[in-house]
């Protein structure tokens, strides 16, 4: 979950020093507006993507937690078997 926080992070970040390392160019105001939602989409895929991305780290938590379990018990059953 951490690793995934930090990749996001990395990504929002390296993005954001694009936009800032980039030549700057003459605009008209619609460029800007146009500019401006681009960015907002972005975003909010982003913030989609990050989500979806957390959904599916806690179900394979609860996977890796069930397995886990299961190994246990298998265990403690092997052991009575000897």
């Amino acid at each position: 979950m951490k690793t995934l926080k930090l990749l996001a992070f990395a990504a929002l970040l390296a993005a954001g020093v694009n936009s800032i390392l980039a030549p700057a160019q003459a605009q008209s105001q619609g460029d800007d507006v146009a500019s401006i939602k681009a960015a907002a989409d972005a975003i909010a895929t982003l913030q989609d993507q990050q989500k979806t991305i957390a959904d599916n780290q806690a179900k394979i938590d609860t996977k890796l937690a069930d397995i886990a379990e299961n190994v246990r018990v298998a265990r403690l059953y092997g052991a009575r078997s000897r």
